[in-house]
């Protein structure tokens, strides 16, 4: 019984999401143009379940390139109107079009010179009426069994934000890159914000050792820097080659008196390397596709002498692998 109770709101709330797709029109598009075309804010309103709707709404708008914010109706009636500016659009939202916070203020909002977009199920109400555009939120039925409480109503509300959010995206060219700007916490904002430079190890971090010096050396080195990598340069300070502590066990294993030859005599040469302006989920990208753990670090292609390394290790710590 709870099972299938639940398998009937979803359909029911599946089915009011066809039918807004079936019945998106020209207002839609007028709707989207507007908020394209002005040169200030979209302003979100909306009272009880309708305003925490319209406030994930502003939320998504502005994560995706459009300035939005979330007006309360009641506030706004006690000073908060002052955060709407000439130009701005208004998004009201209230499924029966006749909530008394929202269409208080609906007077005010024209006289500030702000467009009124209304959101409502009732397109012969006071909001549908003064709207300059009017988005058609109907559902057939609540998933509610009483039919009181707003379930398939904000469900169609919430898809009705997101279509007009994604088609403003994809309008104004938005890009996973102006995404993760706005986004510098999350996992996307790592990836295509923080740069080889932000995580790698530099100066007396960087283990490199002399081609000419001995291996127990090169060891100290390598165990004291705590990255099972070390770096083999020439006189000048180029790196030829790359001793890592697989490098190590392969030579043990093939019984080679490891102690008493040079670096260079253990060392893999031309190894992979990476710009320090290149992005860290670059170098992430580089390491799986070649099976390492560290990179040294670079200027520039042209430039010989390693200003850094980074290590797998670093790129999670970070987030980015």
């Amino acid at each position: 019984m709870i099972l299938e109770e639940a398998r009937k709101v979803i359909r029911i709330e599946a089915e009011a999401l066809q039918a807004l797709a079936d019945s998106i029109n020209g207002e839609f598009e007028r709707a989207v143009r507007l908020i394209l075309a002005t040169r200030g804010r979209v302003v979100v309103t909306g009272m009880g379940k309708s305003g925490l709707i319209g406030q994930k709404i502003a939320s998504t708008m502005a994560s995706t390139g459009t300035p939005a914010f979330f007006l309360h109706p009641a506030e706004g009636i006690h000073g908060d109107l002052g955060m709407i500016m000439k130009g701005d659009v208004v998004i009201a939202i209230s499924n029966s079009g006749e909530t008394e916070e929202v269409c208080r203020i609906l007077s005010v909002i024209k006289r500030l010179g702000a467009s009124l977009i209304a959101m409502s199920g009732n397109p012969n109400s006071s909001l549908a009426k003064v709207g300059d555009i009017f988005l058609d939120i109907s559902v057939k039925e609540e998933a509610c069994p009483l039919g009181l409480a707003p379930t398939a109503s904000t469900t169609a509300t919430l898809a009705m934000g997101d279509a007009l959010a994604v088609a403003l995206l994809i309008e104004r060219g938005f890009s996973p890159e102006d995404f993760a700007l706005f986004h510098p916490g999350g996992a996307l904002g790592k990836k295509l914000l923080l740069t080889v430079a932000d995580v790698m190890h530099a100066g007396d971090a960087v283990p490199v050792v002399a081609e000419d010096a001995a291996m127990h050396d090169a060891l100290f080195v390598m165990t004291s820097k705590g990255l099972g990598v070390v770096g083999v340069t020439d006189a000048s300070g180029a790196l030829l080659g790359v001793i890592t502590d697989g490098d190590l066990r392969r030579a043990l294993g093939r019984g080679v008196d490891i102690l008493h030859l040079p670096a260079r005599e253990l060392m893999t040469r031309n190894p992979k390397r990476i710009g320090r302006g290149e992005l860290a989920a670059k170098a992430l990208q580089r390491m799986e596709e070649h099976a390492i753990t560290s990179l040294f670090v670079f200027n520039d292609d042209s430039d010989g002498r390693p200003v850094g390394v980074v290590h797998l290790h670093d790129l999670l710590k970070v987030g980015i692998a």
